[in-house]
């Protein structure tokens, strides 16, 4: 296995209005959630065709050692850890999509805010 450098954590938000593509609502998000889910298996697909490379260069019957293959506890950590960051990067749009919906000011706060102001 190689070395990987440990990544710090960092929520990366684009602020203000996206724009949007489609009139039906939800498209954007799961075009996005499409495009990135294309983006990791192509990078999977090109990792993997470089492996098989690698190991034939050398003799080596790849799909033979998969399948024999048991991991310890410290690589099944890793996987989940890969795995989470990929739903992150997968639901981000809909995560910030339920951010901004929650944190949307309502027309009754308006109302209220607007009365509390002439009150003053």
């Amino acid at each position: 296995m190689t070395e990987t450098t440990e990544r710090p954590h960092v929520i990366r938000d684009a602020r203000g209005k996206r724009p949007q593509f489609y009139e039906e609502g939800g498209l954007d998000t799961a075009m996005s959630m499409i495009l990135v889910l294309a983006s990791e298996l192509s990078t999977l697909r090109d990792r993997l065709d470089s492996a098989e490379r690698v190991a034939k260069l050398n003799g080596m019957d790849l799909a033979a050692g998969i399948e024999a293959l048991e991991l310890d506890q410290a690589a099944l950590e890793e996987r989940e850890a890969r795995r989470q960051d990929f739903l992150a990067r997968l639901y981000y749009l809909a995560r910030k999509d339920a951010q901004e919906a929650s944190e949307a000011e309502t027309a009754e706060g308006f109302k209220a805010t607007i009365e509390e102001i002439a009150q003053v």
